[in-house]
């Protein structure tokens, strides 16, 4: 099987894009297209959930409702059995001092006096009532009022209500699915990158494989064919086979994103890679880090062969500097080439590949 090395670019910048947004729960790609695909029974499912919950609320508040009335009644009966009591010892004290038939004035005096007192006593705890079973039962009346008002609000706004419980949840998941389908050319181009890998985990352990293969430069390089000076490049796959270094750009494009004149073509920009990959490889040859086997004709040359993989189409006729295929070509062509490396020199150059890619910025003379 071949050696695969690094995670593919796509799925790198799809996974922090995520993170930067708050979205860590996806582990793959498939997750992502899975949560996609299924968001409206994600949805559903949700609401659902939310409808049971108002459903049992609603249960639960008839019930909480009922005992807290009764809650209310025992305090209420309590405080008026005592106050009557109180007014009933009263009366009796009234009815006691009363001595009409006497005819001792001073006892007269008295007796009316004592009556005033009763009578004010008795009207006092009369007035107290309703005070007294306010202030001791003020908190549950306030609960029932409260739980009352949720209650009739189910049951007049069933709907509202289980809109106002999954608000929140709704939300987070409308703004997970809207900054994913933000992301679609991330994921498309993952998917794309992840087919190439899988075509070409098939070939034999000859093959290296590195994907996300980018560096920058310190100072730029210049390219005098182009006239540009080139600071960094990316590349979705460099495979080192046998038969060369081949430098491989995913697309998954449509029929219509291939005829898109807005779209950038791939070309330019491998191109520019292929220049700069040219250079490092064989500025080293022969060098300390990348010692090739002897030829008594000379120094071997590296091939490097530009491919444009496209995922399901592609355009009509060649072009220069780059071999356009479909996926189902890929492996065929590469295995087609002629090997030119012993596996110690395809190894070496997959070694001395890793090393620079590792380095991540690149000085340069």
């Amino acid at each position: 099987m071949c050696k695969i090395h690094n995670t593919i670019g796509s799925l790198t910048t799809l996974k922090d894009h995520l993170h930067s947004n708050g979205i860590y729960e996806f582990k793959s790609l498939k997750e992502v297209m899975e949560f996609q695909k299924s968001y409206d029974t994600y949805r559903m499912q949700l609401v659902s959930q939310h409808e049971i919950l108002i459903k049992k609320e609603k249960s639960q508040l008839h019930a909480d409702i009922e005992k807290i009335a009764a809650e209310i009644e025992n305090p209420k009966q309590q405080i008026e059995t005592a106050i009557n009591n109180k007014i009933a010892h009263f009366i009796l004290l009234q009815n006691n001092s009363t001595e009409a038939n006497s005819s001792n004035f001073l006892h007269k005096v008295k007796s009316f006096i004592q009556q005033q007192y009763y009578k004010k006593k008795i009207s006092k705890l009369k007035d107290s009532i309703d005070a007294d079973i306010k202030m001791v039962t003020a908190p549950l009346v306030t609960q029932h009022q409260e739980k009352n008002n949720r209650y009739q609000f189910i049951i007049s706004n069933f709907d509202g209500a289980v809109k106002q419980s999954c608000h929140n949840e709704l939300s987070r998941l409308e703004r997970k699915k809207s900054t994913i389908d933000s992301l679609n050319s991330y994921i498309y181009g993952a998917l794309g990158e992840q087919k190439v890998v899988k075509a070409l985990e098939s070939l034999s352990d000859e093959y290296h494989l590195i994907n996300d293969f980018s560096i920058s430069f310190s100072p730029a390089i210049y390219n005098k064919q182009e006239d540009d000076y080139i600071q960094s490049i990316q590349i979705d796959h460099i495979l080192i086979a046998p038969s060369g270094v081949f430098l491989i750009e995913t697309k998954n494009w449509s029929e219509q994103s291939i005829e898109n004149l807005s779209l950038r073509s791939p070309v330019d920009q491998i191109k520019r890679s292929a220049y700069v990959l040219y250079r490092l490889l064989h500025q080293e040859i022969g060098g300390y880090r990348l010692q090739l086997d002897q030829h008594h004709w000379g120094e071997k040359k590296i091939s490097i062969r530009n491919l444009i993989v496209l995922i399901n189409t592609k355009p009509k006729g060649d072009f220069q500097y780059v071999k356009v295929l479909t996926l189902n070509e890929l492996v065929g062509y590469v295995q087609y080439l002629q090997p030119i490396f012993s596996n110690t020199e395809t190894q070496k150059i997959a070694d001395f590949l890793l090393l620079i890619n590792n380095q991540k910025t690149i000085i340069t003379k």
